[in-house]
């Protein structure tokens, strides 16, 4: 059994397209408390954060918008990570869009540090997010937390200071399959492990993971996951804004959670960029609460037979 505490955030303000504020309760209504305890977990909901409205602030990009509400998002939620994640409790934060991870990650990563433990991130995403406020073109600064937990510059003076980044080469992206050429030149020179969609149909998702699991676990390190819905293919999860197709099959996505489960090394996760507007009758919604059971335990024998 493990205390699971589930904390909502519904930003959208890293993003134009507004909807993923909603992700949160489109979630609940899918019954995440309800399947959680089904398994034998203990499962506190602290409901969702807020934060004050706040004037916009500039930045000399002038692509990049919604600075200080983006900013006050992060400030707000990186210490409520830091103290969620103490004492062995496991925090599901469902989002909001994936600049969530810009509080998530130094909240979770500060303990980590603070408890002399080794920080690992397995990334699930489309794209890197690791632009700067500097090298983003379309001033979406969901596409910046990864640059920004791992500690890169280009955020002095804008987003507060990182107490523990995360080492660069302690995350691997898998499944990235959109990434600008600034990221890309950043991603190499930081040492950023990837396994775009290529290395998932030329060598499995099973070796490819594996593979970083055993890092993890030689080093008794504590991992993060950041799921983005655009990891999986738009197919079977519509209900993102940043649609790519050719992403993670369903049962790619439940082996992956599956295998998490057995290493027993996940002590925290993000569920990002669920957007319910864009859904197909909760569609989306029912598929991450059912990879989240996996996650924590559900076994393919669980499945039920569903009607068409």
């Amino acid at each position: 059994m493990k205390r699971i505490t589930l904390l909502g955030i519904p930003l959208d303000v890293g993003s134009v397209r507004r909807g993923c504020r909603m992700g949160p309760d489109a979630v609940r209504v899918a019954g995440i408390t309800e399947t959680l305890k089904s398994l034998g977990h203990d499962v506190v909901d602290f409901g969702d954060l807020k934060i004050d409205p706040a004037p916009e602030r500039q930045h000399p990009n002038r692509a990049v918008h919604h600075l200080e509400a983006c900013t006050g998002w992060i400030e707000r939620i990186q210490p409520v990570a830091y103290e969620l994640c103490a004492d062995g409790q496991v925090p599901v934060f469902i989002g909001g869009d994936h600049l969530m991870a810009a509080g998530t990650l130094p909240g979770v990563a500060q303990r980590a540090h603070e408890d002399d433990a080794e920080q690992f991130v397995l990334w699930l995403d489309a794209h890197s997010d690791f632009h700067t406020l500097d090298t983003t073109k379309s001033g979406n600064l969901h596409g910046v937390p990864a640059a920004y937990f791992t500690g890169c510059d280009g955020f002095e003076g804008y987003f507060p200071p990182v107490a523990a980044p995360v080492k660069p080469g302690n995350v691997f992206m898998l499944g990235l399959r959109s990434v600008d050429e600034p990221e890309r030149q950043m991603l190499a020179e930081h040492k950023v492990a990837i396994a775009d969609m290529r290395a998932i149909d030329e060598h499995g998702v099973a070796s490819l993971l594996r593979g970083f699991i055993e890092r993890v676990k030689k080093a008794k390190g504590r991992l993060h996951i950041s799921f983005d819905v655009d990891f999986l293919d738009p197919a079977i999860a519509p209900a993102v804004g940043t649609m790519v197709p050719g992403g993670a099959t369903f049962r790619e996505a439940h082996l992956v959670m599956e295998m998490l489960h057995d290493s027993r090394l996940v002590t925290s996760i993000d569920i990002a960029e669920l957007n319910p507007f864009l859904d197909h009758c909760g569609q989306t919604a029912v598929l991450l609460t059912d990879l989240v059971a996996s996650l924590f335990g559900k076994r393919v024998l669980d499945r039920p037979t569903r009607s068409p």
